[in-house]
């Protein structure tokens, strides 16, 4: 009997998601009865707001549950551009909104409808896991760009300008950034912006954490002058309502690109949950103080976190300006004890201590690793003790 034909070689080209496996191996410790100081999920600990819940109870008892347009319903495209007029200054219509499956899916959607082989994608280093696996899984080429730590991992379109060839097609931006935290003031976004614009180069901006920065006022690139024909948004309920599970983000950008996304997704996922959208609805439309109280105890979190790191000998962290993940360098404890890079770390951190970080090498540094501080102070103190205690066992 001949062997079946292999998996095609698009998929070979992509890795398995160190966010998730990280999470994978965490669970399968609790689920053995094995306490885990758990700092690699990117998820917000508190619960989805109850006005939010109370939506999704209304929509299943009016029998909300049909299928809907592919690219979400009227309603919720409507209260996306409403929201982001309101938080950003923009002016979007629904013509110009496709509702996802979570913001992951809008960012898969717009590369996978702009990217062809060949095509080249300006990536900042670190960047978050899944922009390097969605550009090769349809054949693009990421071209790196490193920042500098010294400067809080600052991008700038003086770094961009130089790796820019015939063959960019379009930039991708995370402010605030995953992993990093770092947010990009007006200024380099408008620099960037002229730089993108003026080659036709689209700038795709993540805006998952865009609500969640601690200084100033949160900055949508769409909302720069010139900023309406290459700019395109993704962003996502997930991180700013504590939706993670519900699974509704969104993108925005010219109508042409966004038919173009809800002409694809009508093909894969149909349409977003029917519930989830009546959720949304309510979360961007509803009263915004839940985001405010959340934000505010992940400001208290991230100065106790900071201060924490550093507090380890060899131990060097940037201070994050928005979401809520901290990136220390610990190069100080690679080479020793046979641990060499940080995913070998991040394995022994979790096997011997019961502490789960997310290496850098996910994000595309070799010295650092993502600890999530959305979680309870009384699970930081405790995780970050254990990863102290780690330390200094490796490091003279």
């Amino acid at each position: 009997m001949a062997s079946p034909p292999g998996l095609a070689q698009r998929i070979t080209r992509i890795a398995f998601s160190g966010t998730m496996r990280v999470a994978a191996a965490a669970g399968q410790l609790r689920a053995q009865g094995v306490e885990v100081a758990d700092f690699g999920a990117g998820e917000p600990d508190f619960p989805t707001p109850e006005n939010v819940k109370q939506a999704a109870i209304r929509a299943i008892q009016e029998n909300f549950t049909r299928y809907t347009p592919s690219g979400g319903t009227v309603e919720l495209k409507e209260a996306i551009c409403r929201r982001h007029a309101q938080d950003y200054g923009t002016a979007y219509q629904p013509g110009e909104c496709a509702v996802t499956v979570g913001g992951k899916h809008a960012v898969f959607n717009l590369i996978q409808v702009l990217i062809e082989e060949g095509d080249e994608v300006i990536v900042p280093l670190p960047f978050w896991v899944t922009y390097k696996d969605v550009v090769e899984y349809v054949g693009g080429r990421c071209v790196f760009v490193a920042t500098d730590e010294r400067e809080g991992f600052a991008l700038t379109a003086a770094l961009i300008e130089p790796h820019l060839t015939p063959r960019t097609k379009a930039l991708i931006i995370n402010s605030p950034s995953n992993p990093s935290g770092a947010v990009m003031p007006r200024a380099e976004f408008e620099r960037i912006l002229a730089l993108t614009a003026g080659r036709g180069i689209y700038l795709l901006t993540d805006e998952c954490y865009a609500r969640l920065v601690y200084e100033g006022s949160p900055l949508s690139a769409a909302s720069l002058d010139g900023a309406k024909d290459t700019v395109l948004v993704a962003g996502s309920m997930s991180k700013t309502y504590a939706m993670t599970g519900w699974r509704i983000g969104y993108a925005l950008g010219p109508e042409r690109i966004i038919q173009a996304v809800v002409k694809l997704q009508s093909h894969s996922t149909s349409n977003p949950t029917s519930v989830a959208q009546k959720a949304a609805v309510e979360a961007l439309s509803g009263p915004q103080d839940a985001v405010a109280r959340m934000l505010e105890r992940y400001r208290e979190r991230r100065d106790f976190v900071v201060r924490r790191l550093r507090a380890i000998p060899g131990v060097a962290c940037v201070e994050p300006q928005g979401a809520f993940y901290a990136y220390p360098n610990i190069s100080a404890a690679l080479g020793r004890n046979g641990i060499h890079t940080t995913m070998q770390f991040a394995e022994r951190l979790l096997e011997e201590a019961r502490v789960a970080v997310v290496p850098g090498e996910a994000f595309g540094t070799g010295e650092h690793i993502r600890i999530s501080y959305a979680a309870s102070m009384e699970d930081l103190a405790r995780g970050l003790e254990r990863l102290h205690e780690f330390i200094a066992r490796l490091t003279p």
